[in-house]
């Protein structure tokens, strides 16, 4: 059994209040997540839902091969949680919770709070199953394998697989995110583009292990183009 470092635990204290307030309420915050199909979590969980932020943008998760560093890392969050006994049910009603009802358990790393509605109705449920299935297991979930790489060749597909929707604000890509700079105001030359994808800034994590030359050669030609076409 792994040893979890201070800041899992700290992470996954605040993650079990959360799970306390909505076993507690039950029904009456609107009652705990009912199944929920996880392969359909797992596109959600990348993609998000209808141009909306997505949870990979934020959260790493090694199955969902996401690498945010806003937002807790939920392997950290729920392998010891896991290790000692948590059931998939619980930790599902954590996520479903958290999805919910925002607040201070999701406060993140640049001092914002995870957003409200970023997933609703039954994809709710979809997300927090895939969450539970893989959050913290030593391999993959039964919804798919890990994806650390991202395979998109399309400058488009990579600034979607990557979850650049859900930090950057760009009308070509149907994304508003707010949590990075607004891309159609920014109008970023390519090749400042390809050092801050290279390396990553701030809050920005770096995707040279994610993406090949050639994948952030095409999606800074994306981003550069459809910038300065507004």
């Amino acid at each position: 059994m792994r040893r979890p470092g201070r800041r899992a635990l700290e992470t996954l204290g605040l993650v079990a209040l959360s799970a306390v307030a909505l076993l507690t309420a039950g029904c009456g915050t609107g009652g705990l997540p009912t199944g929920g199909d996880a392969g359909t979590g797992k596109q959600l969980f990348i993609k998000g839902e209808n141009g909306k932020p997505s949870c990979g943008s934020c959260h790493t998760l090694k199955d969902a091969g996401t690498t945010g560093t806003i937002g807790p890392n939920l392997d950290d969050a729920f392998g010891p949680g896991r290790d000692q006994g948590f059931k998939q049910d619980t930790i599902a009603a954590i996520v479903a919770g958290q999805i919910k009802y925002p607040g201070k358990a999701q406060v993140t790393k640049i001092g914002g709070v995870m957003p409200a509605d970023l997933v609703t109705g039954d994809n709710v449920d979809a997300v927090a199953a895939y969450v539970a299935s893989v959050a913290g297991t030593a391999g993959t979930g039964s919804s798919g394998g890990n994806q650390g790489k991202i395979t998109a060749t399309g400058g488009k597909e990579i600034f979607e697989a990557a979850g650049c929707t859900g930090c950057h604000t760009l009308a070509a890509a149907g994304s508003s995110g707010t949590v990075g700079p607004n891309l159609d105001q920014a109008k970023p030359t390519k090749a400042l583009v390809i050092i801050r994808v290279t390396n990553g800034r701030g809050a920005m994590p770096s995707f040279s292990d994610r993406l090949d030359k050639q994948q952030i050669e095409a999606v800074a030609q994306y981003v550069s183009s459809a910038s300065k076409s507004r």
